[in-house]
């Protein structure tokens, strides 16, 4: 069941071509992708022919400018569109946010104009799947931590280690891995990115993670097992990865912002819809004070994480300096996504306990938006921090 049409307190300010980024999504999300949610959702499986047409809408190069690719947008249209994909299923919404602002964001931002012409175009338009592995195992909150390897060798490097819960790290084409590089530097200043691509040998996925929610988005292990890898697939300054992984890393946390706002939304949605449907005692339940109360603070999150998630991504478009912003927006609308979902599934009563209404979806896919990125936990440090220095 869709949530009916969203009527957005700042749909007024937008621009004719956002307003246009932001319909054709819709559409694709409830053509394409909303007959198919409950079978890749149950299955598990990362649904590539809708990547296929995604790439075809340039939705897979959104941020990129034309010459290489992509659609040439900003961060408002980037938010548009990920929050209405994931009004109707998280899962592909995180997977093209993370393809999107992760892996082809990294390389765009500090590769050089050959590996942009090499990895980025391809990604751009939909051509390859992006993949961007940071965490570890024992490197989870703490990035810095790291333990994978990159030795110096003629011609390249050797990387050793594991990444765990990497998006499309099963199914990507070209995937950005951090290593450490130099053993004994300083603690922020000892790791590089790399970029590896699928066939490489010593470079192969690992296990397939059994997720609670956003299930059709590929999470998984990757491995790199004396795994060569050439001098030109360094991104940027040796020892320098750690750093460029914390800038790309605030724009990650706008897609996550804008996923949860899209759970939010398609949550209310879905609940106000059913509860001006469902009748009790003689008369639909929206009728009922008690319901009321829920979607009225439903609304008043949604609408207020609108507003912190749109400024963030004007911010980005603006200056690009968005560390607090976008924690704010992101630690926002992640709780708002948790708390709309839990009172869906209230307002559904037992039908929202079972899989026959998407209101049990919204509450599985919701969680993600709380940890990924960075926890709430982390977003408080990172927002607090920015405080106390004046930022």
């Amino acid at each position: 069941m869709l949530a009916t049409e969203s009527s957005s307190a700042i749909s007024f300010a937008l621009t004719e071509g956002q307003r246009a980024a932001r319909d054709a999504a819709r559409e694709f999300a409830r053509r394409e992708i909303d007959p198919l949610v409950d079978e890749i959702d149950e299955a598990q499986r990362f649904p590539g022919e809708l990547f296929v047409q995604a790439g075809e809408l340039g939705f897979l190069g959104i941020l990129v400018p034309e010459e290489y690719g992509g659609s040439g947008m900003g961060y408002v249209e980037y938010v548009l569109i990920v929050s209405e994909l994931a009004q109707v299923d998280a899962s592909i919404g995180l997977s093209v946010a993370a393809h999107n602002s992760l892996c082809t964001g990294h390389i765009l931002k500090f590769g050089s104009e050959e590996q942009r012409r090499r990895w980025v175009v391809p990604l751009a338009r939909g051509e390859k799947i992006g993949a961007w592995s940071l965490t570890e195992p024992g490197a989870g909150s703490d990035a810095a931590g790291t333990r994978s390897t990159a030795r110096k060798v003629d011609g390249g490097w050797i990387l050793d280690g594991a990444k765990t819960f990497t998006t499309h790290g099963s199914v990507g084409d070209y995937c950005v891995v951090f290593a450490v590089t130099d053993p004994d530097g300083p603690r922020h200043h000892n790791v590089s990115a790399f970029v590896l691509e699928k066939g490489m040998d010593g470079f192969q996925p690992g296990k397939k993670e059994n997720k609670l929610g956003t299930r059709a988005s590929d999470t998984a292990e990757v491995i790199m097992d004396n795994c060569f890898v050439p001098d030109g697939h360094l991104l940027g300054e040796r020892g320098e990865g750690f750093i460029q992984a914390l800038e790309i890393l605030d724009g990650g946390r706008i897609s996550i912002a804008a996923l949860g706002l899209g759970i939010a939304e398609g949550a209310y949605r879905t609940a106000l819809a059913y509860a001006q449907e469902r009748e009790q005692f003689g008369r639909p339940i929206a009728k009922f004070q008690a319901v009321q109360f829920h979607l009225a603070e439903m609304a008043t999150r949604v609408a207020a994480a609108e507003a912190l998630v749109m400024a963030a991504a004007l911010e980005m478009d603006r200056t690009g300096k968005v560390t607090r912003l976008a924690a704010q927006a992101k630690l926002f609308a992640g709780e708002a996504s948790v708390f709309c979902a839990e009172r869906g599934v209230q307002i559904h009563g037992g039908y929202g306990f079972v899989k026959d209404y998407r209101a049990e979806k919204f509450y599985r896919d919701c969680k993600i938006c709380t940890i990924g990125e960075g926890t709430s936990e982390i977003q408080r440090l990172v927002i607090s921090r920015q405080l106390l220095k004046g930022g």
